[in-house]
């Protein structure tokens, strides 16, 4: 799992879900597991 300064690309990636637990931002795909990230 990748710090990212920007989630917002990975957004756009398929299967990509966006979720805030904590007060961190996670960027989950289940589909293509190296796009998942946090943020914060």
């Amino acid at each position: 799992m990748k710090a990212r300064n920007s989630i917002r690309s990975l957004k756009r990636q398929a299967g990509s879900i966006v979720v805030r637990r904590r007060g961190h931002t996670y960027v989950i795909n289940k589909r293509n597991p190296r796009m998942n990230t946090r943020q914060g």
